[in-house]
């Protein structure tokens, strides 16, 4: 049993190291205190509804569920409401999808799960978007004029440049740590073209509430689920403790 255990503590090692090095720039850590301010995930609302419902849906959400982040009906109408008129309806775009293919090479997908699919052994769904979010980098090479470190060759493009400003990414040629023979190209830093209309701290902010509406987006009943599951495991190890004094009690006169 002791071999079977370290058996599968090592597949398990080195299944997670397999993860950890699948290449590509070290996800930055999301701050989920933002998760349960509210004051973020409406800001968070806001800017996904003004930048990313343009070309993106979110067809799993409806409108009046924003009403759970302390927006009110009345709210939701005079912000939020820019592609349909009924706050009962989900988050859809008019956008035409043979048209999106055209323009950016593919249809661009729905949002409302993405903070979950993108959790990987390198981080979580919201490490790896609040990253992406805020690599994108000049590129003329490609047709959006736009690249990502996270995601290279994105057909995406920076949507939020005028807020991040312009920014170049300086790559330098290192030696491979596994073969001092050859040459990588790495990454060494962004520089700053042109300003944007936030500072950078600001932008980071901004992000970090992006994030947070988008994490808060794909499962809303998040934070009512681990309150829920820590509330059972209380109960169970009452019910533990309650169990054992009763067989200590039924077994107490039995040699």
């Amino acid at each position: 049993m002791k071999k079977l255990f370290a058996s599968l503590v090592t597949v398990l090692a080195l299944v997670s190291g397999a993860h950890a090095n699948t290449g590509g720039p070290a996800l930055d850590r999301f701050p989920t205190e933002r998760l349960t301010d509210l004051a973020a995930l409406q800001n968070g609302a806001k800017i996904f509804v003004n930048y990313c419902l343009n070309c993106h849906e979110a067809a799993f959400v409806r409108y009046n569920r924003l009403k759970d982040i302390g927006l009110t009906d009345e709210q939701i109408k005079q912000n939020m409401l820019f592609a349909t008129d009924k706050v009962g309806e989900t988050m859809k775009v008019s956008l035409n999808a043979r048209s999106a293919k055209e323009w950016f090479g593919a249809t661009p997908p729905d949002l409302t799960l993405v903070a979950r699919s993108r959790a990987s052994g390198s981080g979580s769904g919201p490490d790896y978007l609040y990253t992406y979010l805020r690599t994108f980098y000049v590129d003329n090479t490609r047709p959006t004029g736009w690249n990502n470190l996270v995601f290279p060759n994105v057909g995406m493009p920076h949507v939020l440049w005028e807020l991040q400003g312009e920014r170049a990414a300086k790559f330098v040629e290192k030696a491979d740590p596994h073969d001092p023979a050859k040459k990588i190209h790495a990454f060494d830093g962004f520089e700053q073209l042109t300003p944007g209309t936030m500072s950078p701290q600001e932008f980071d902010s901004n992000i970090a509430d992006l994030v947070a509406y988008m994490t808060w987006m794909a499962e809303p009943q998040a934070q009512q689920r681990q309150r829920l599951g820590v509330g059972v495991i209380i109960f169970l190890l009452g019910f533990l403790f309650i169990a054992w004094r009763l067989n200590a009690a039924f077994w107490k006169d039995v040699k």
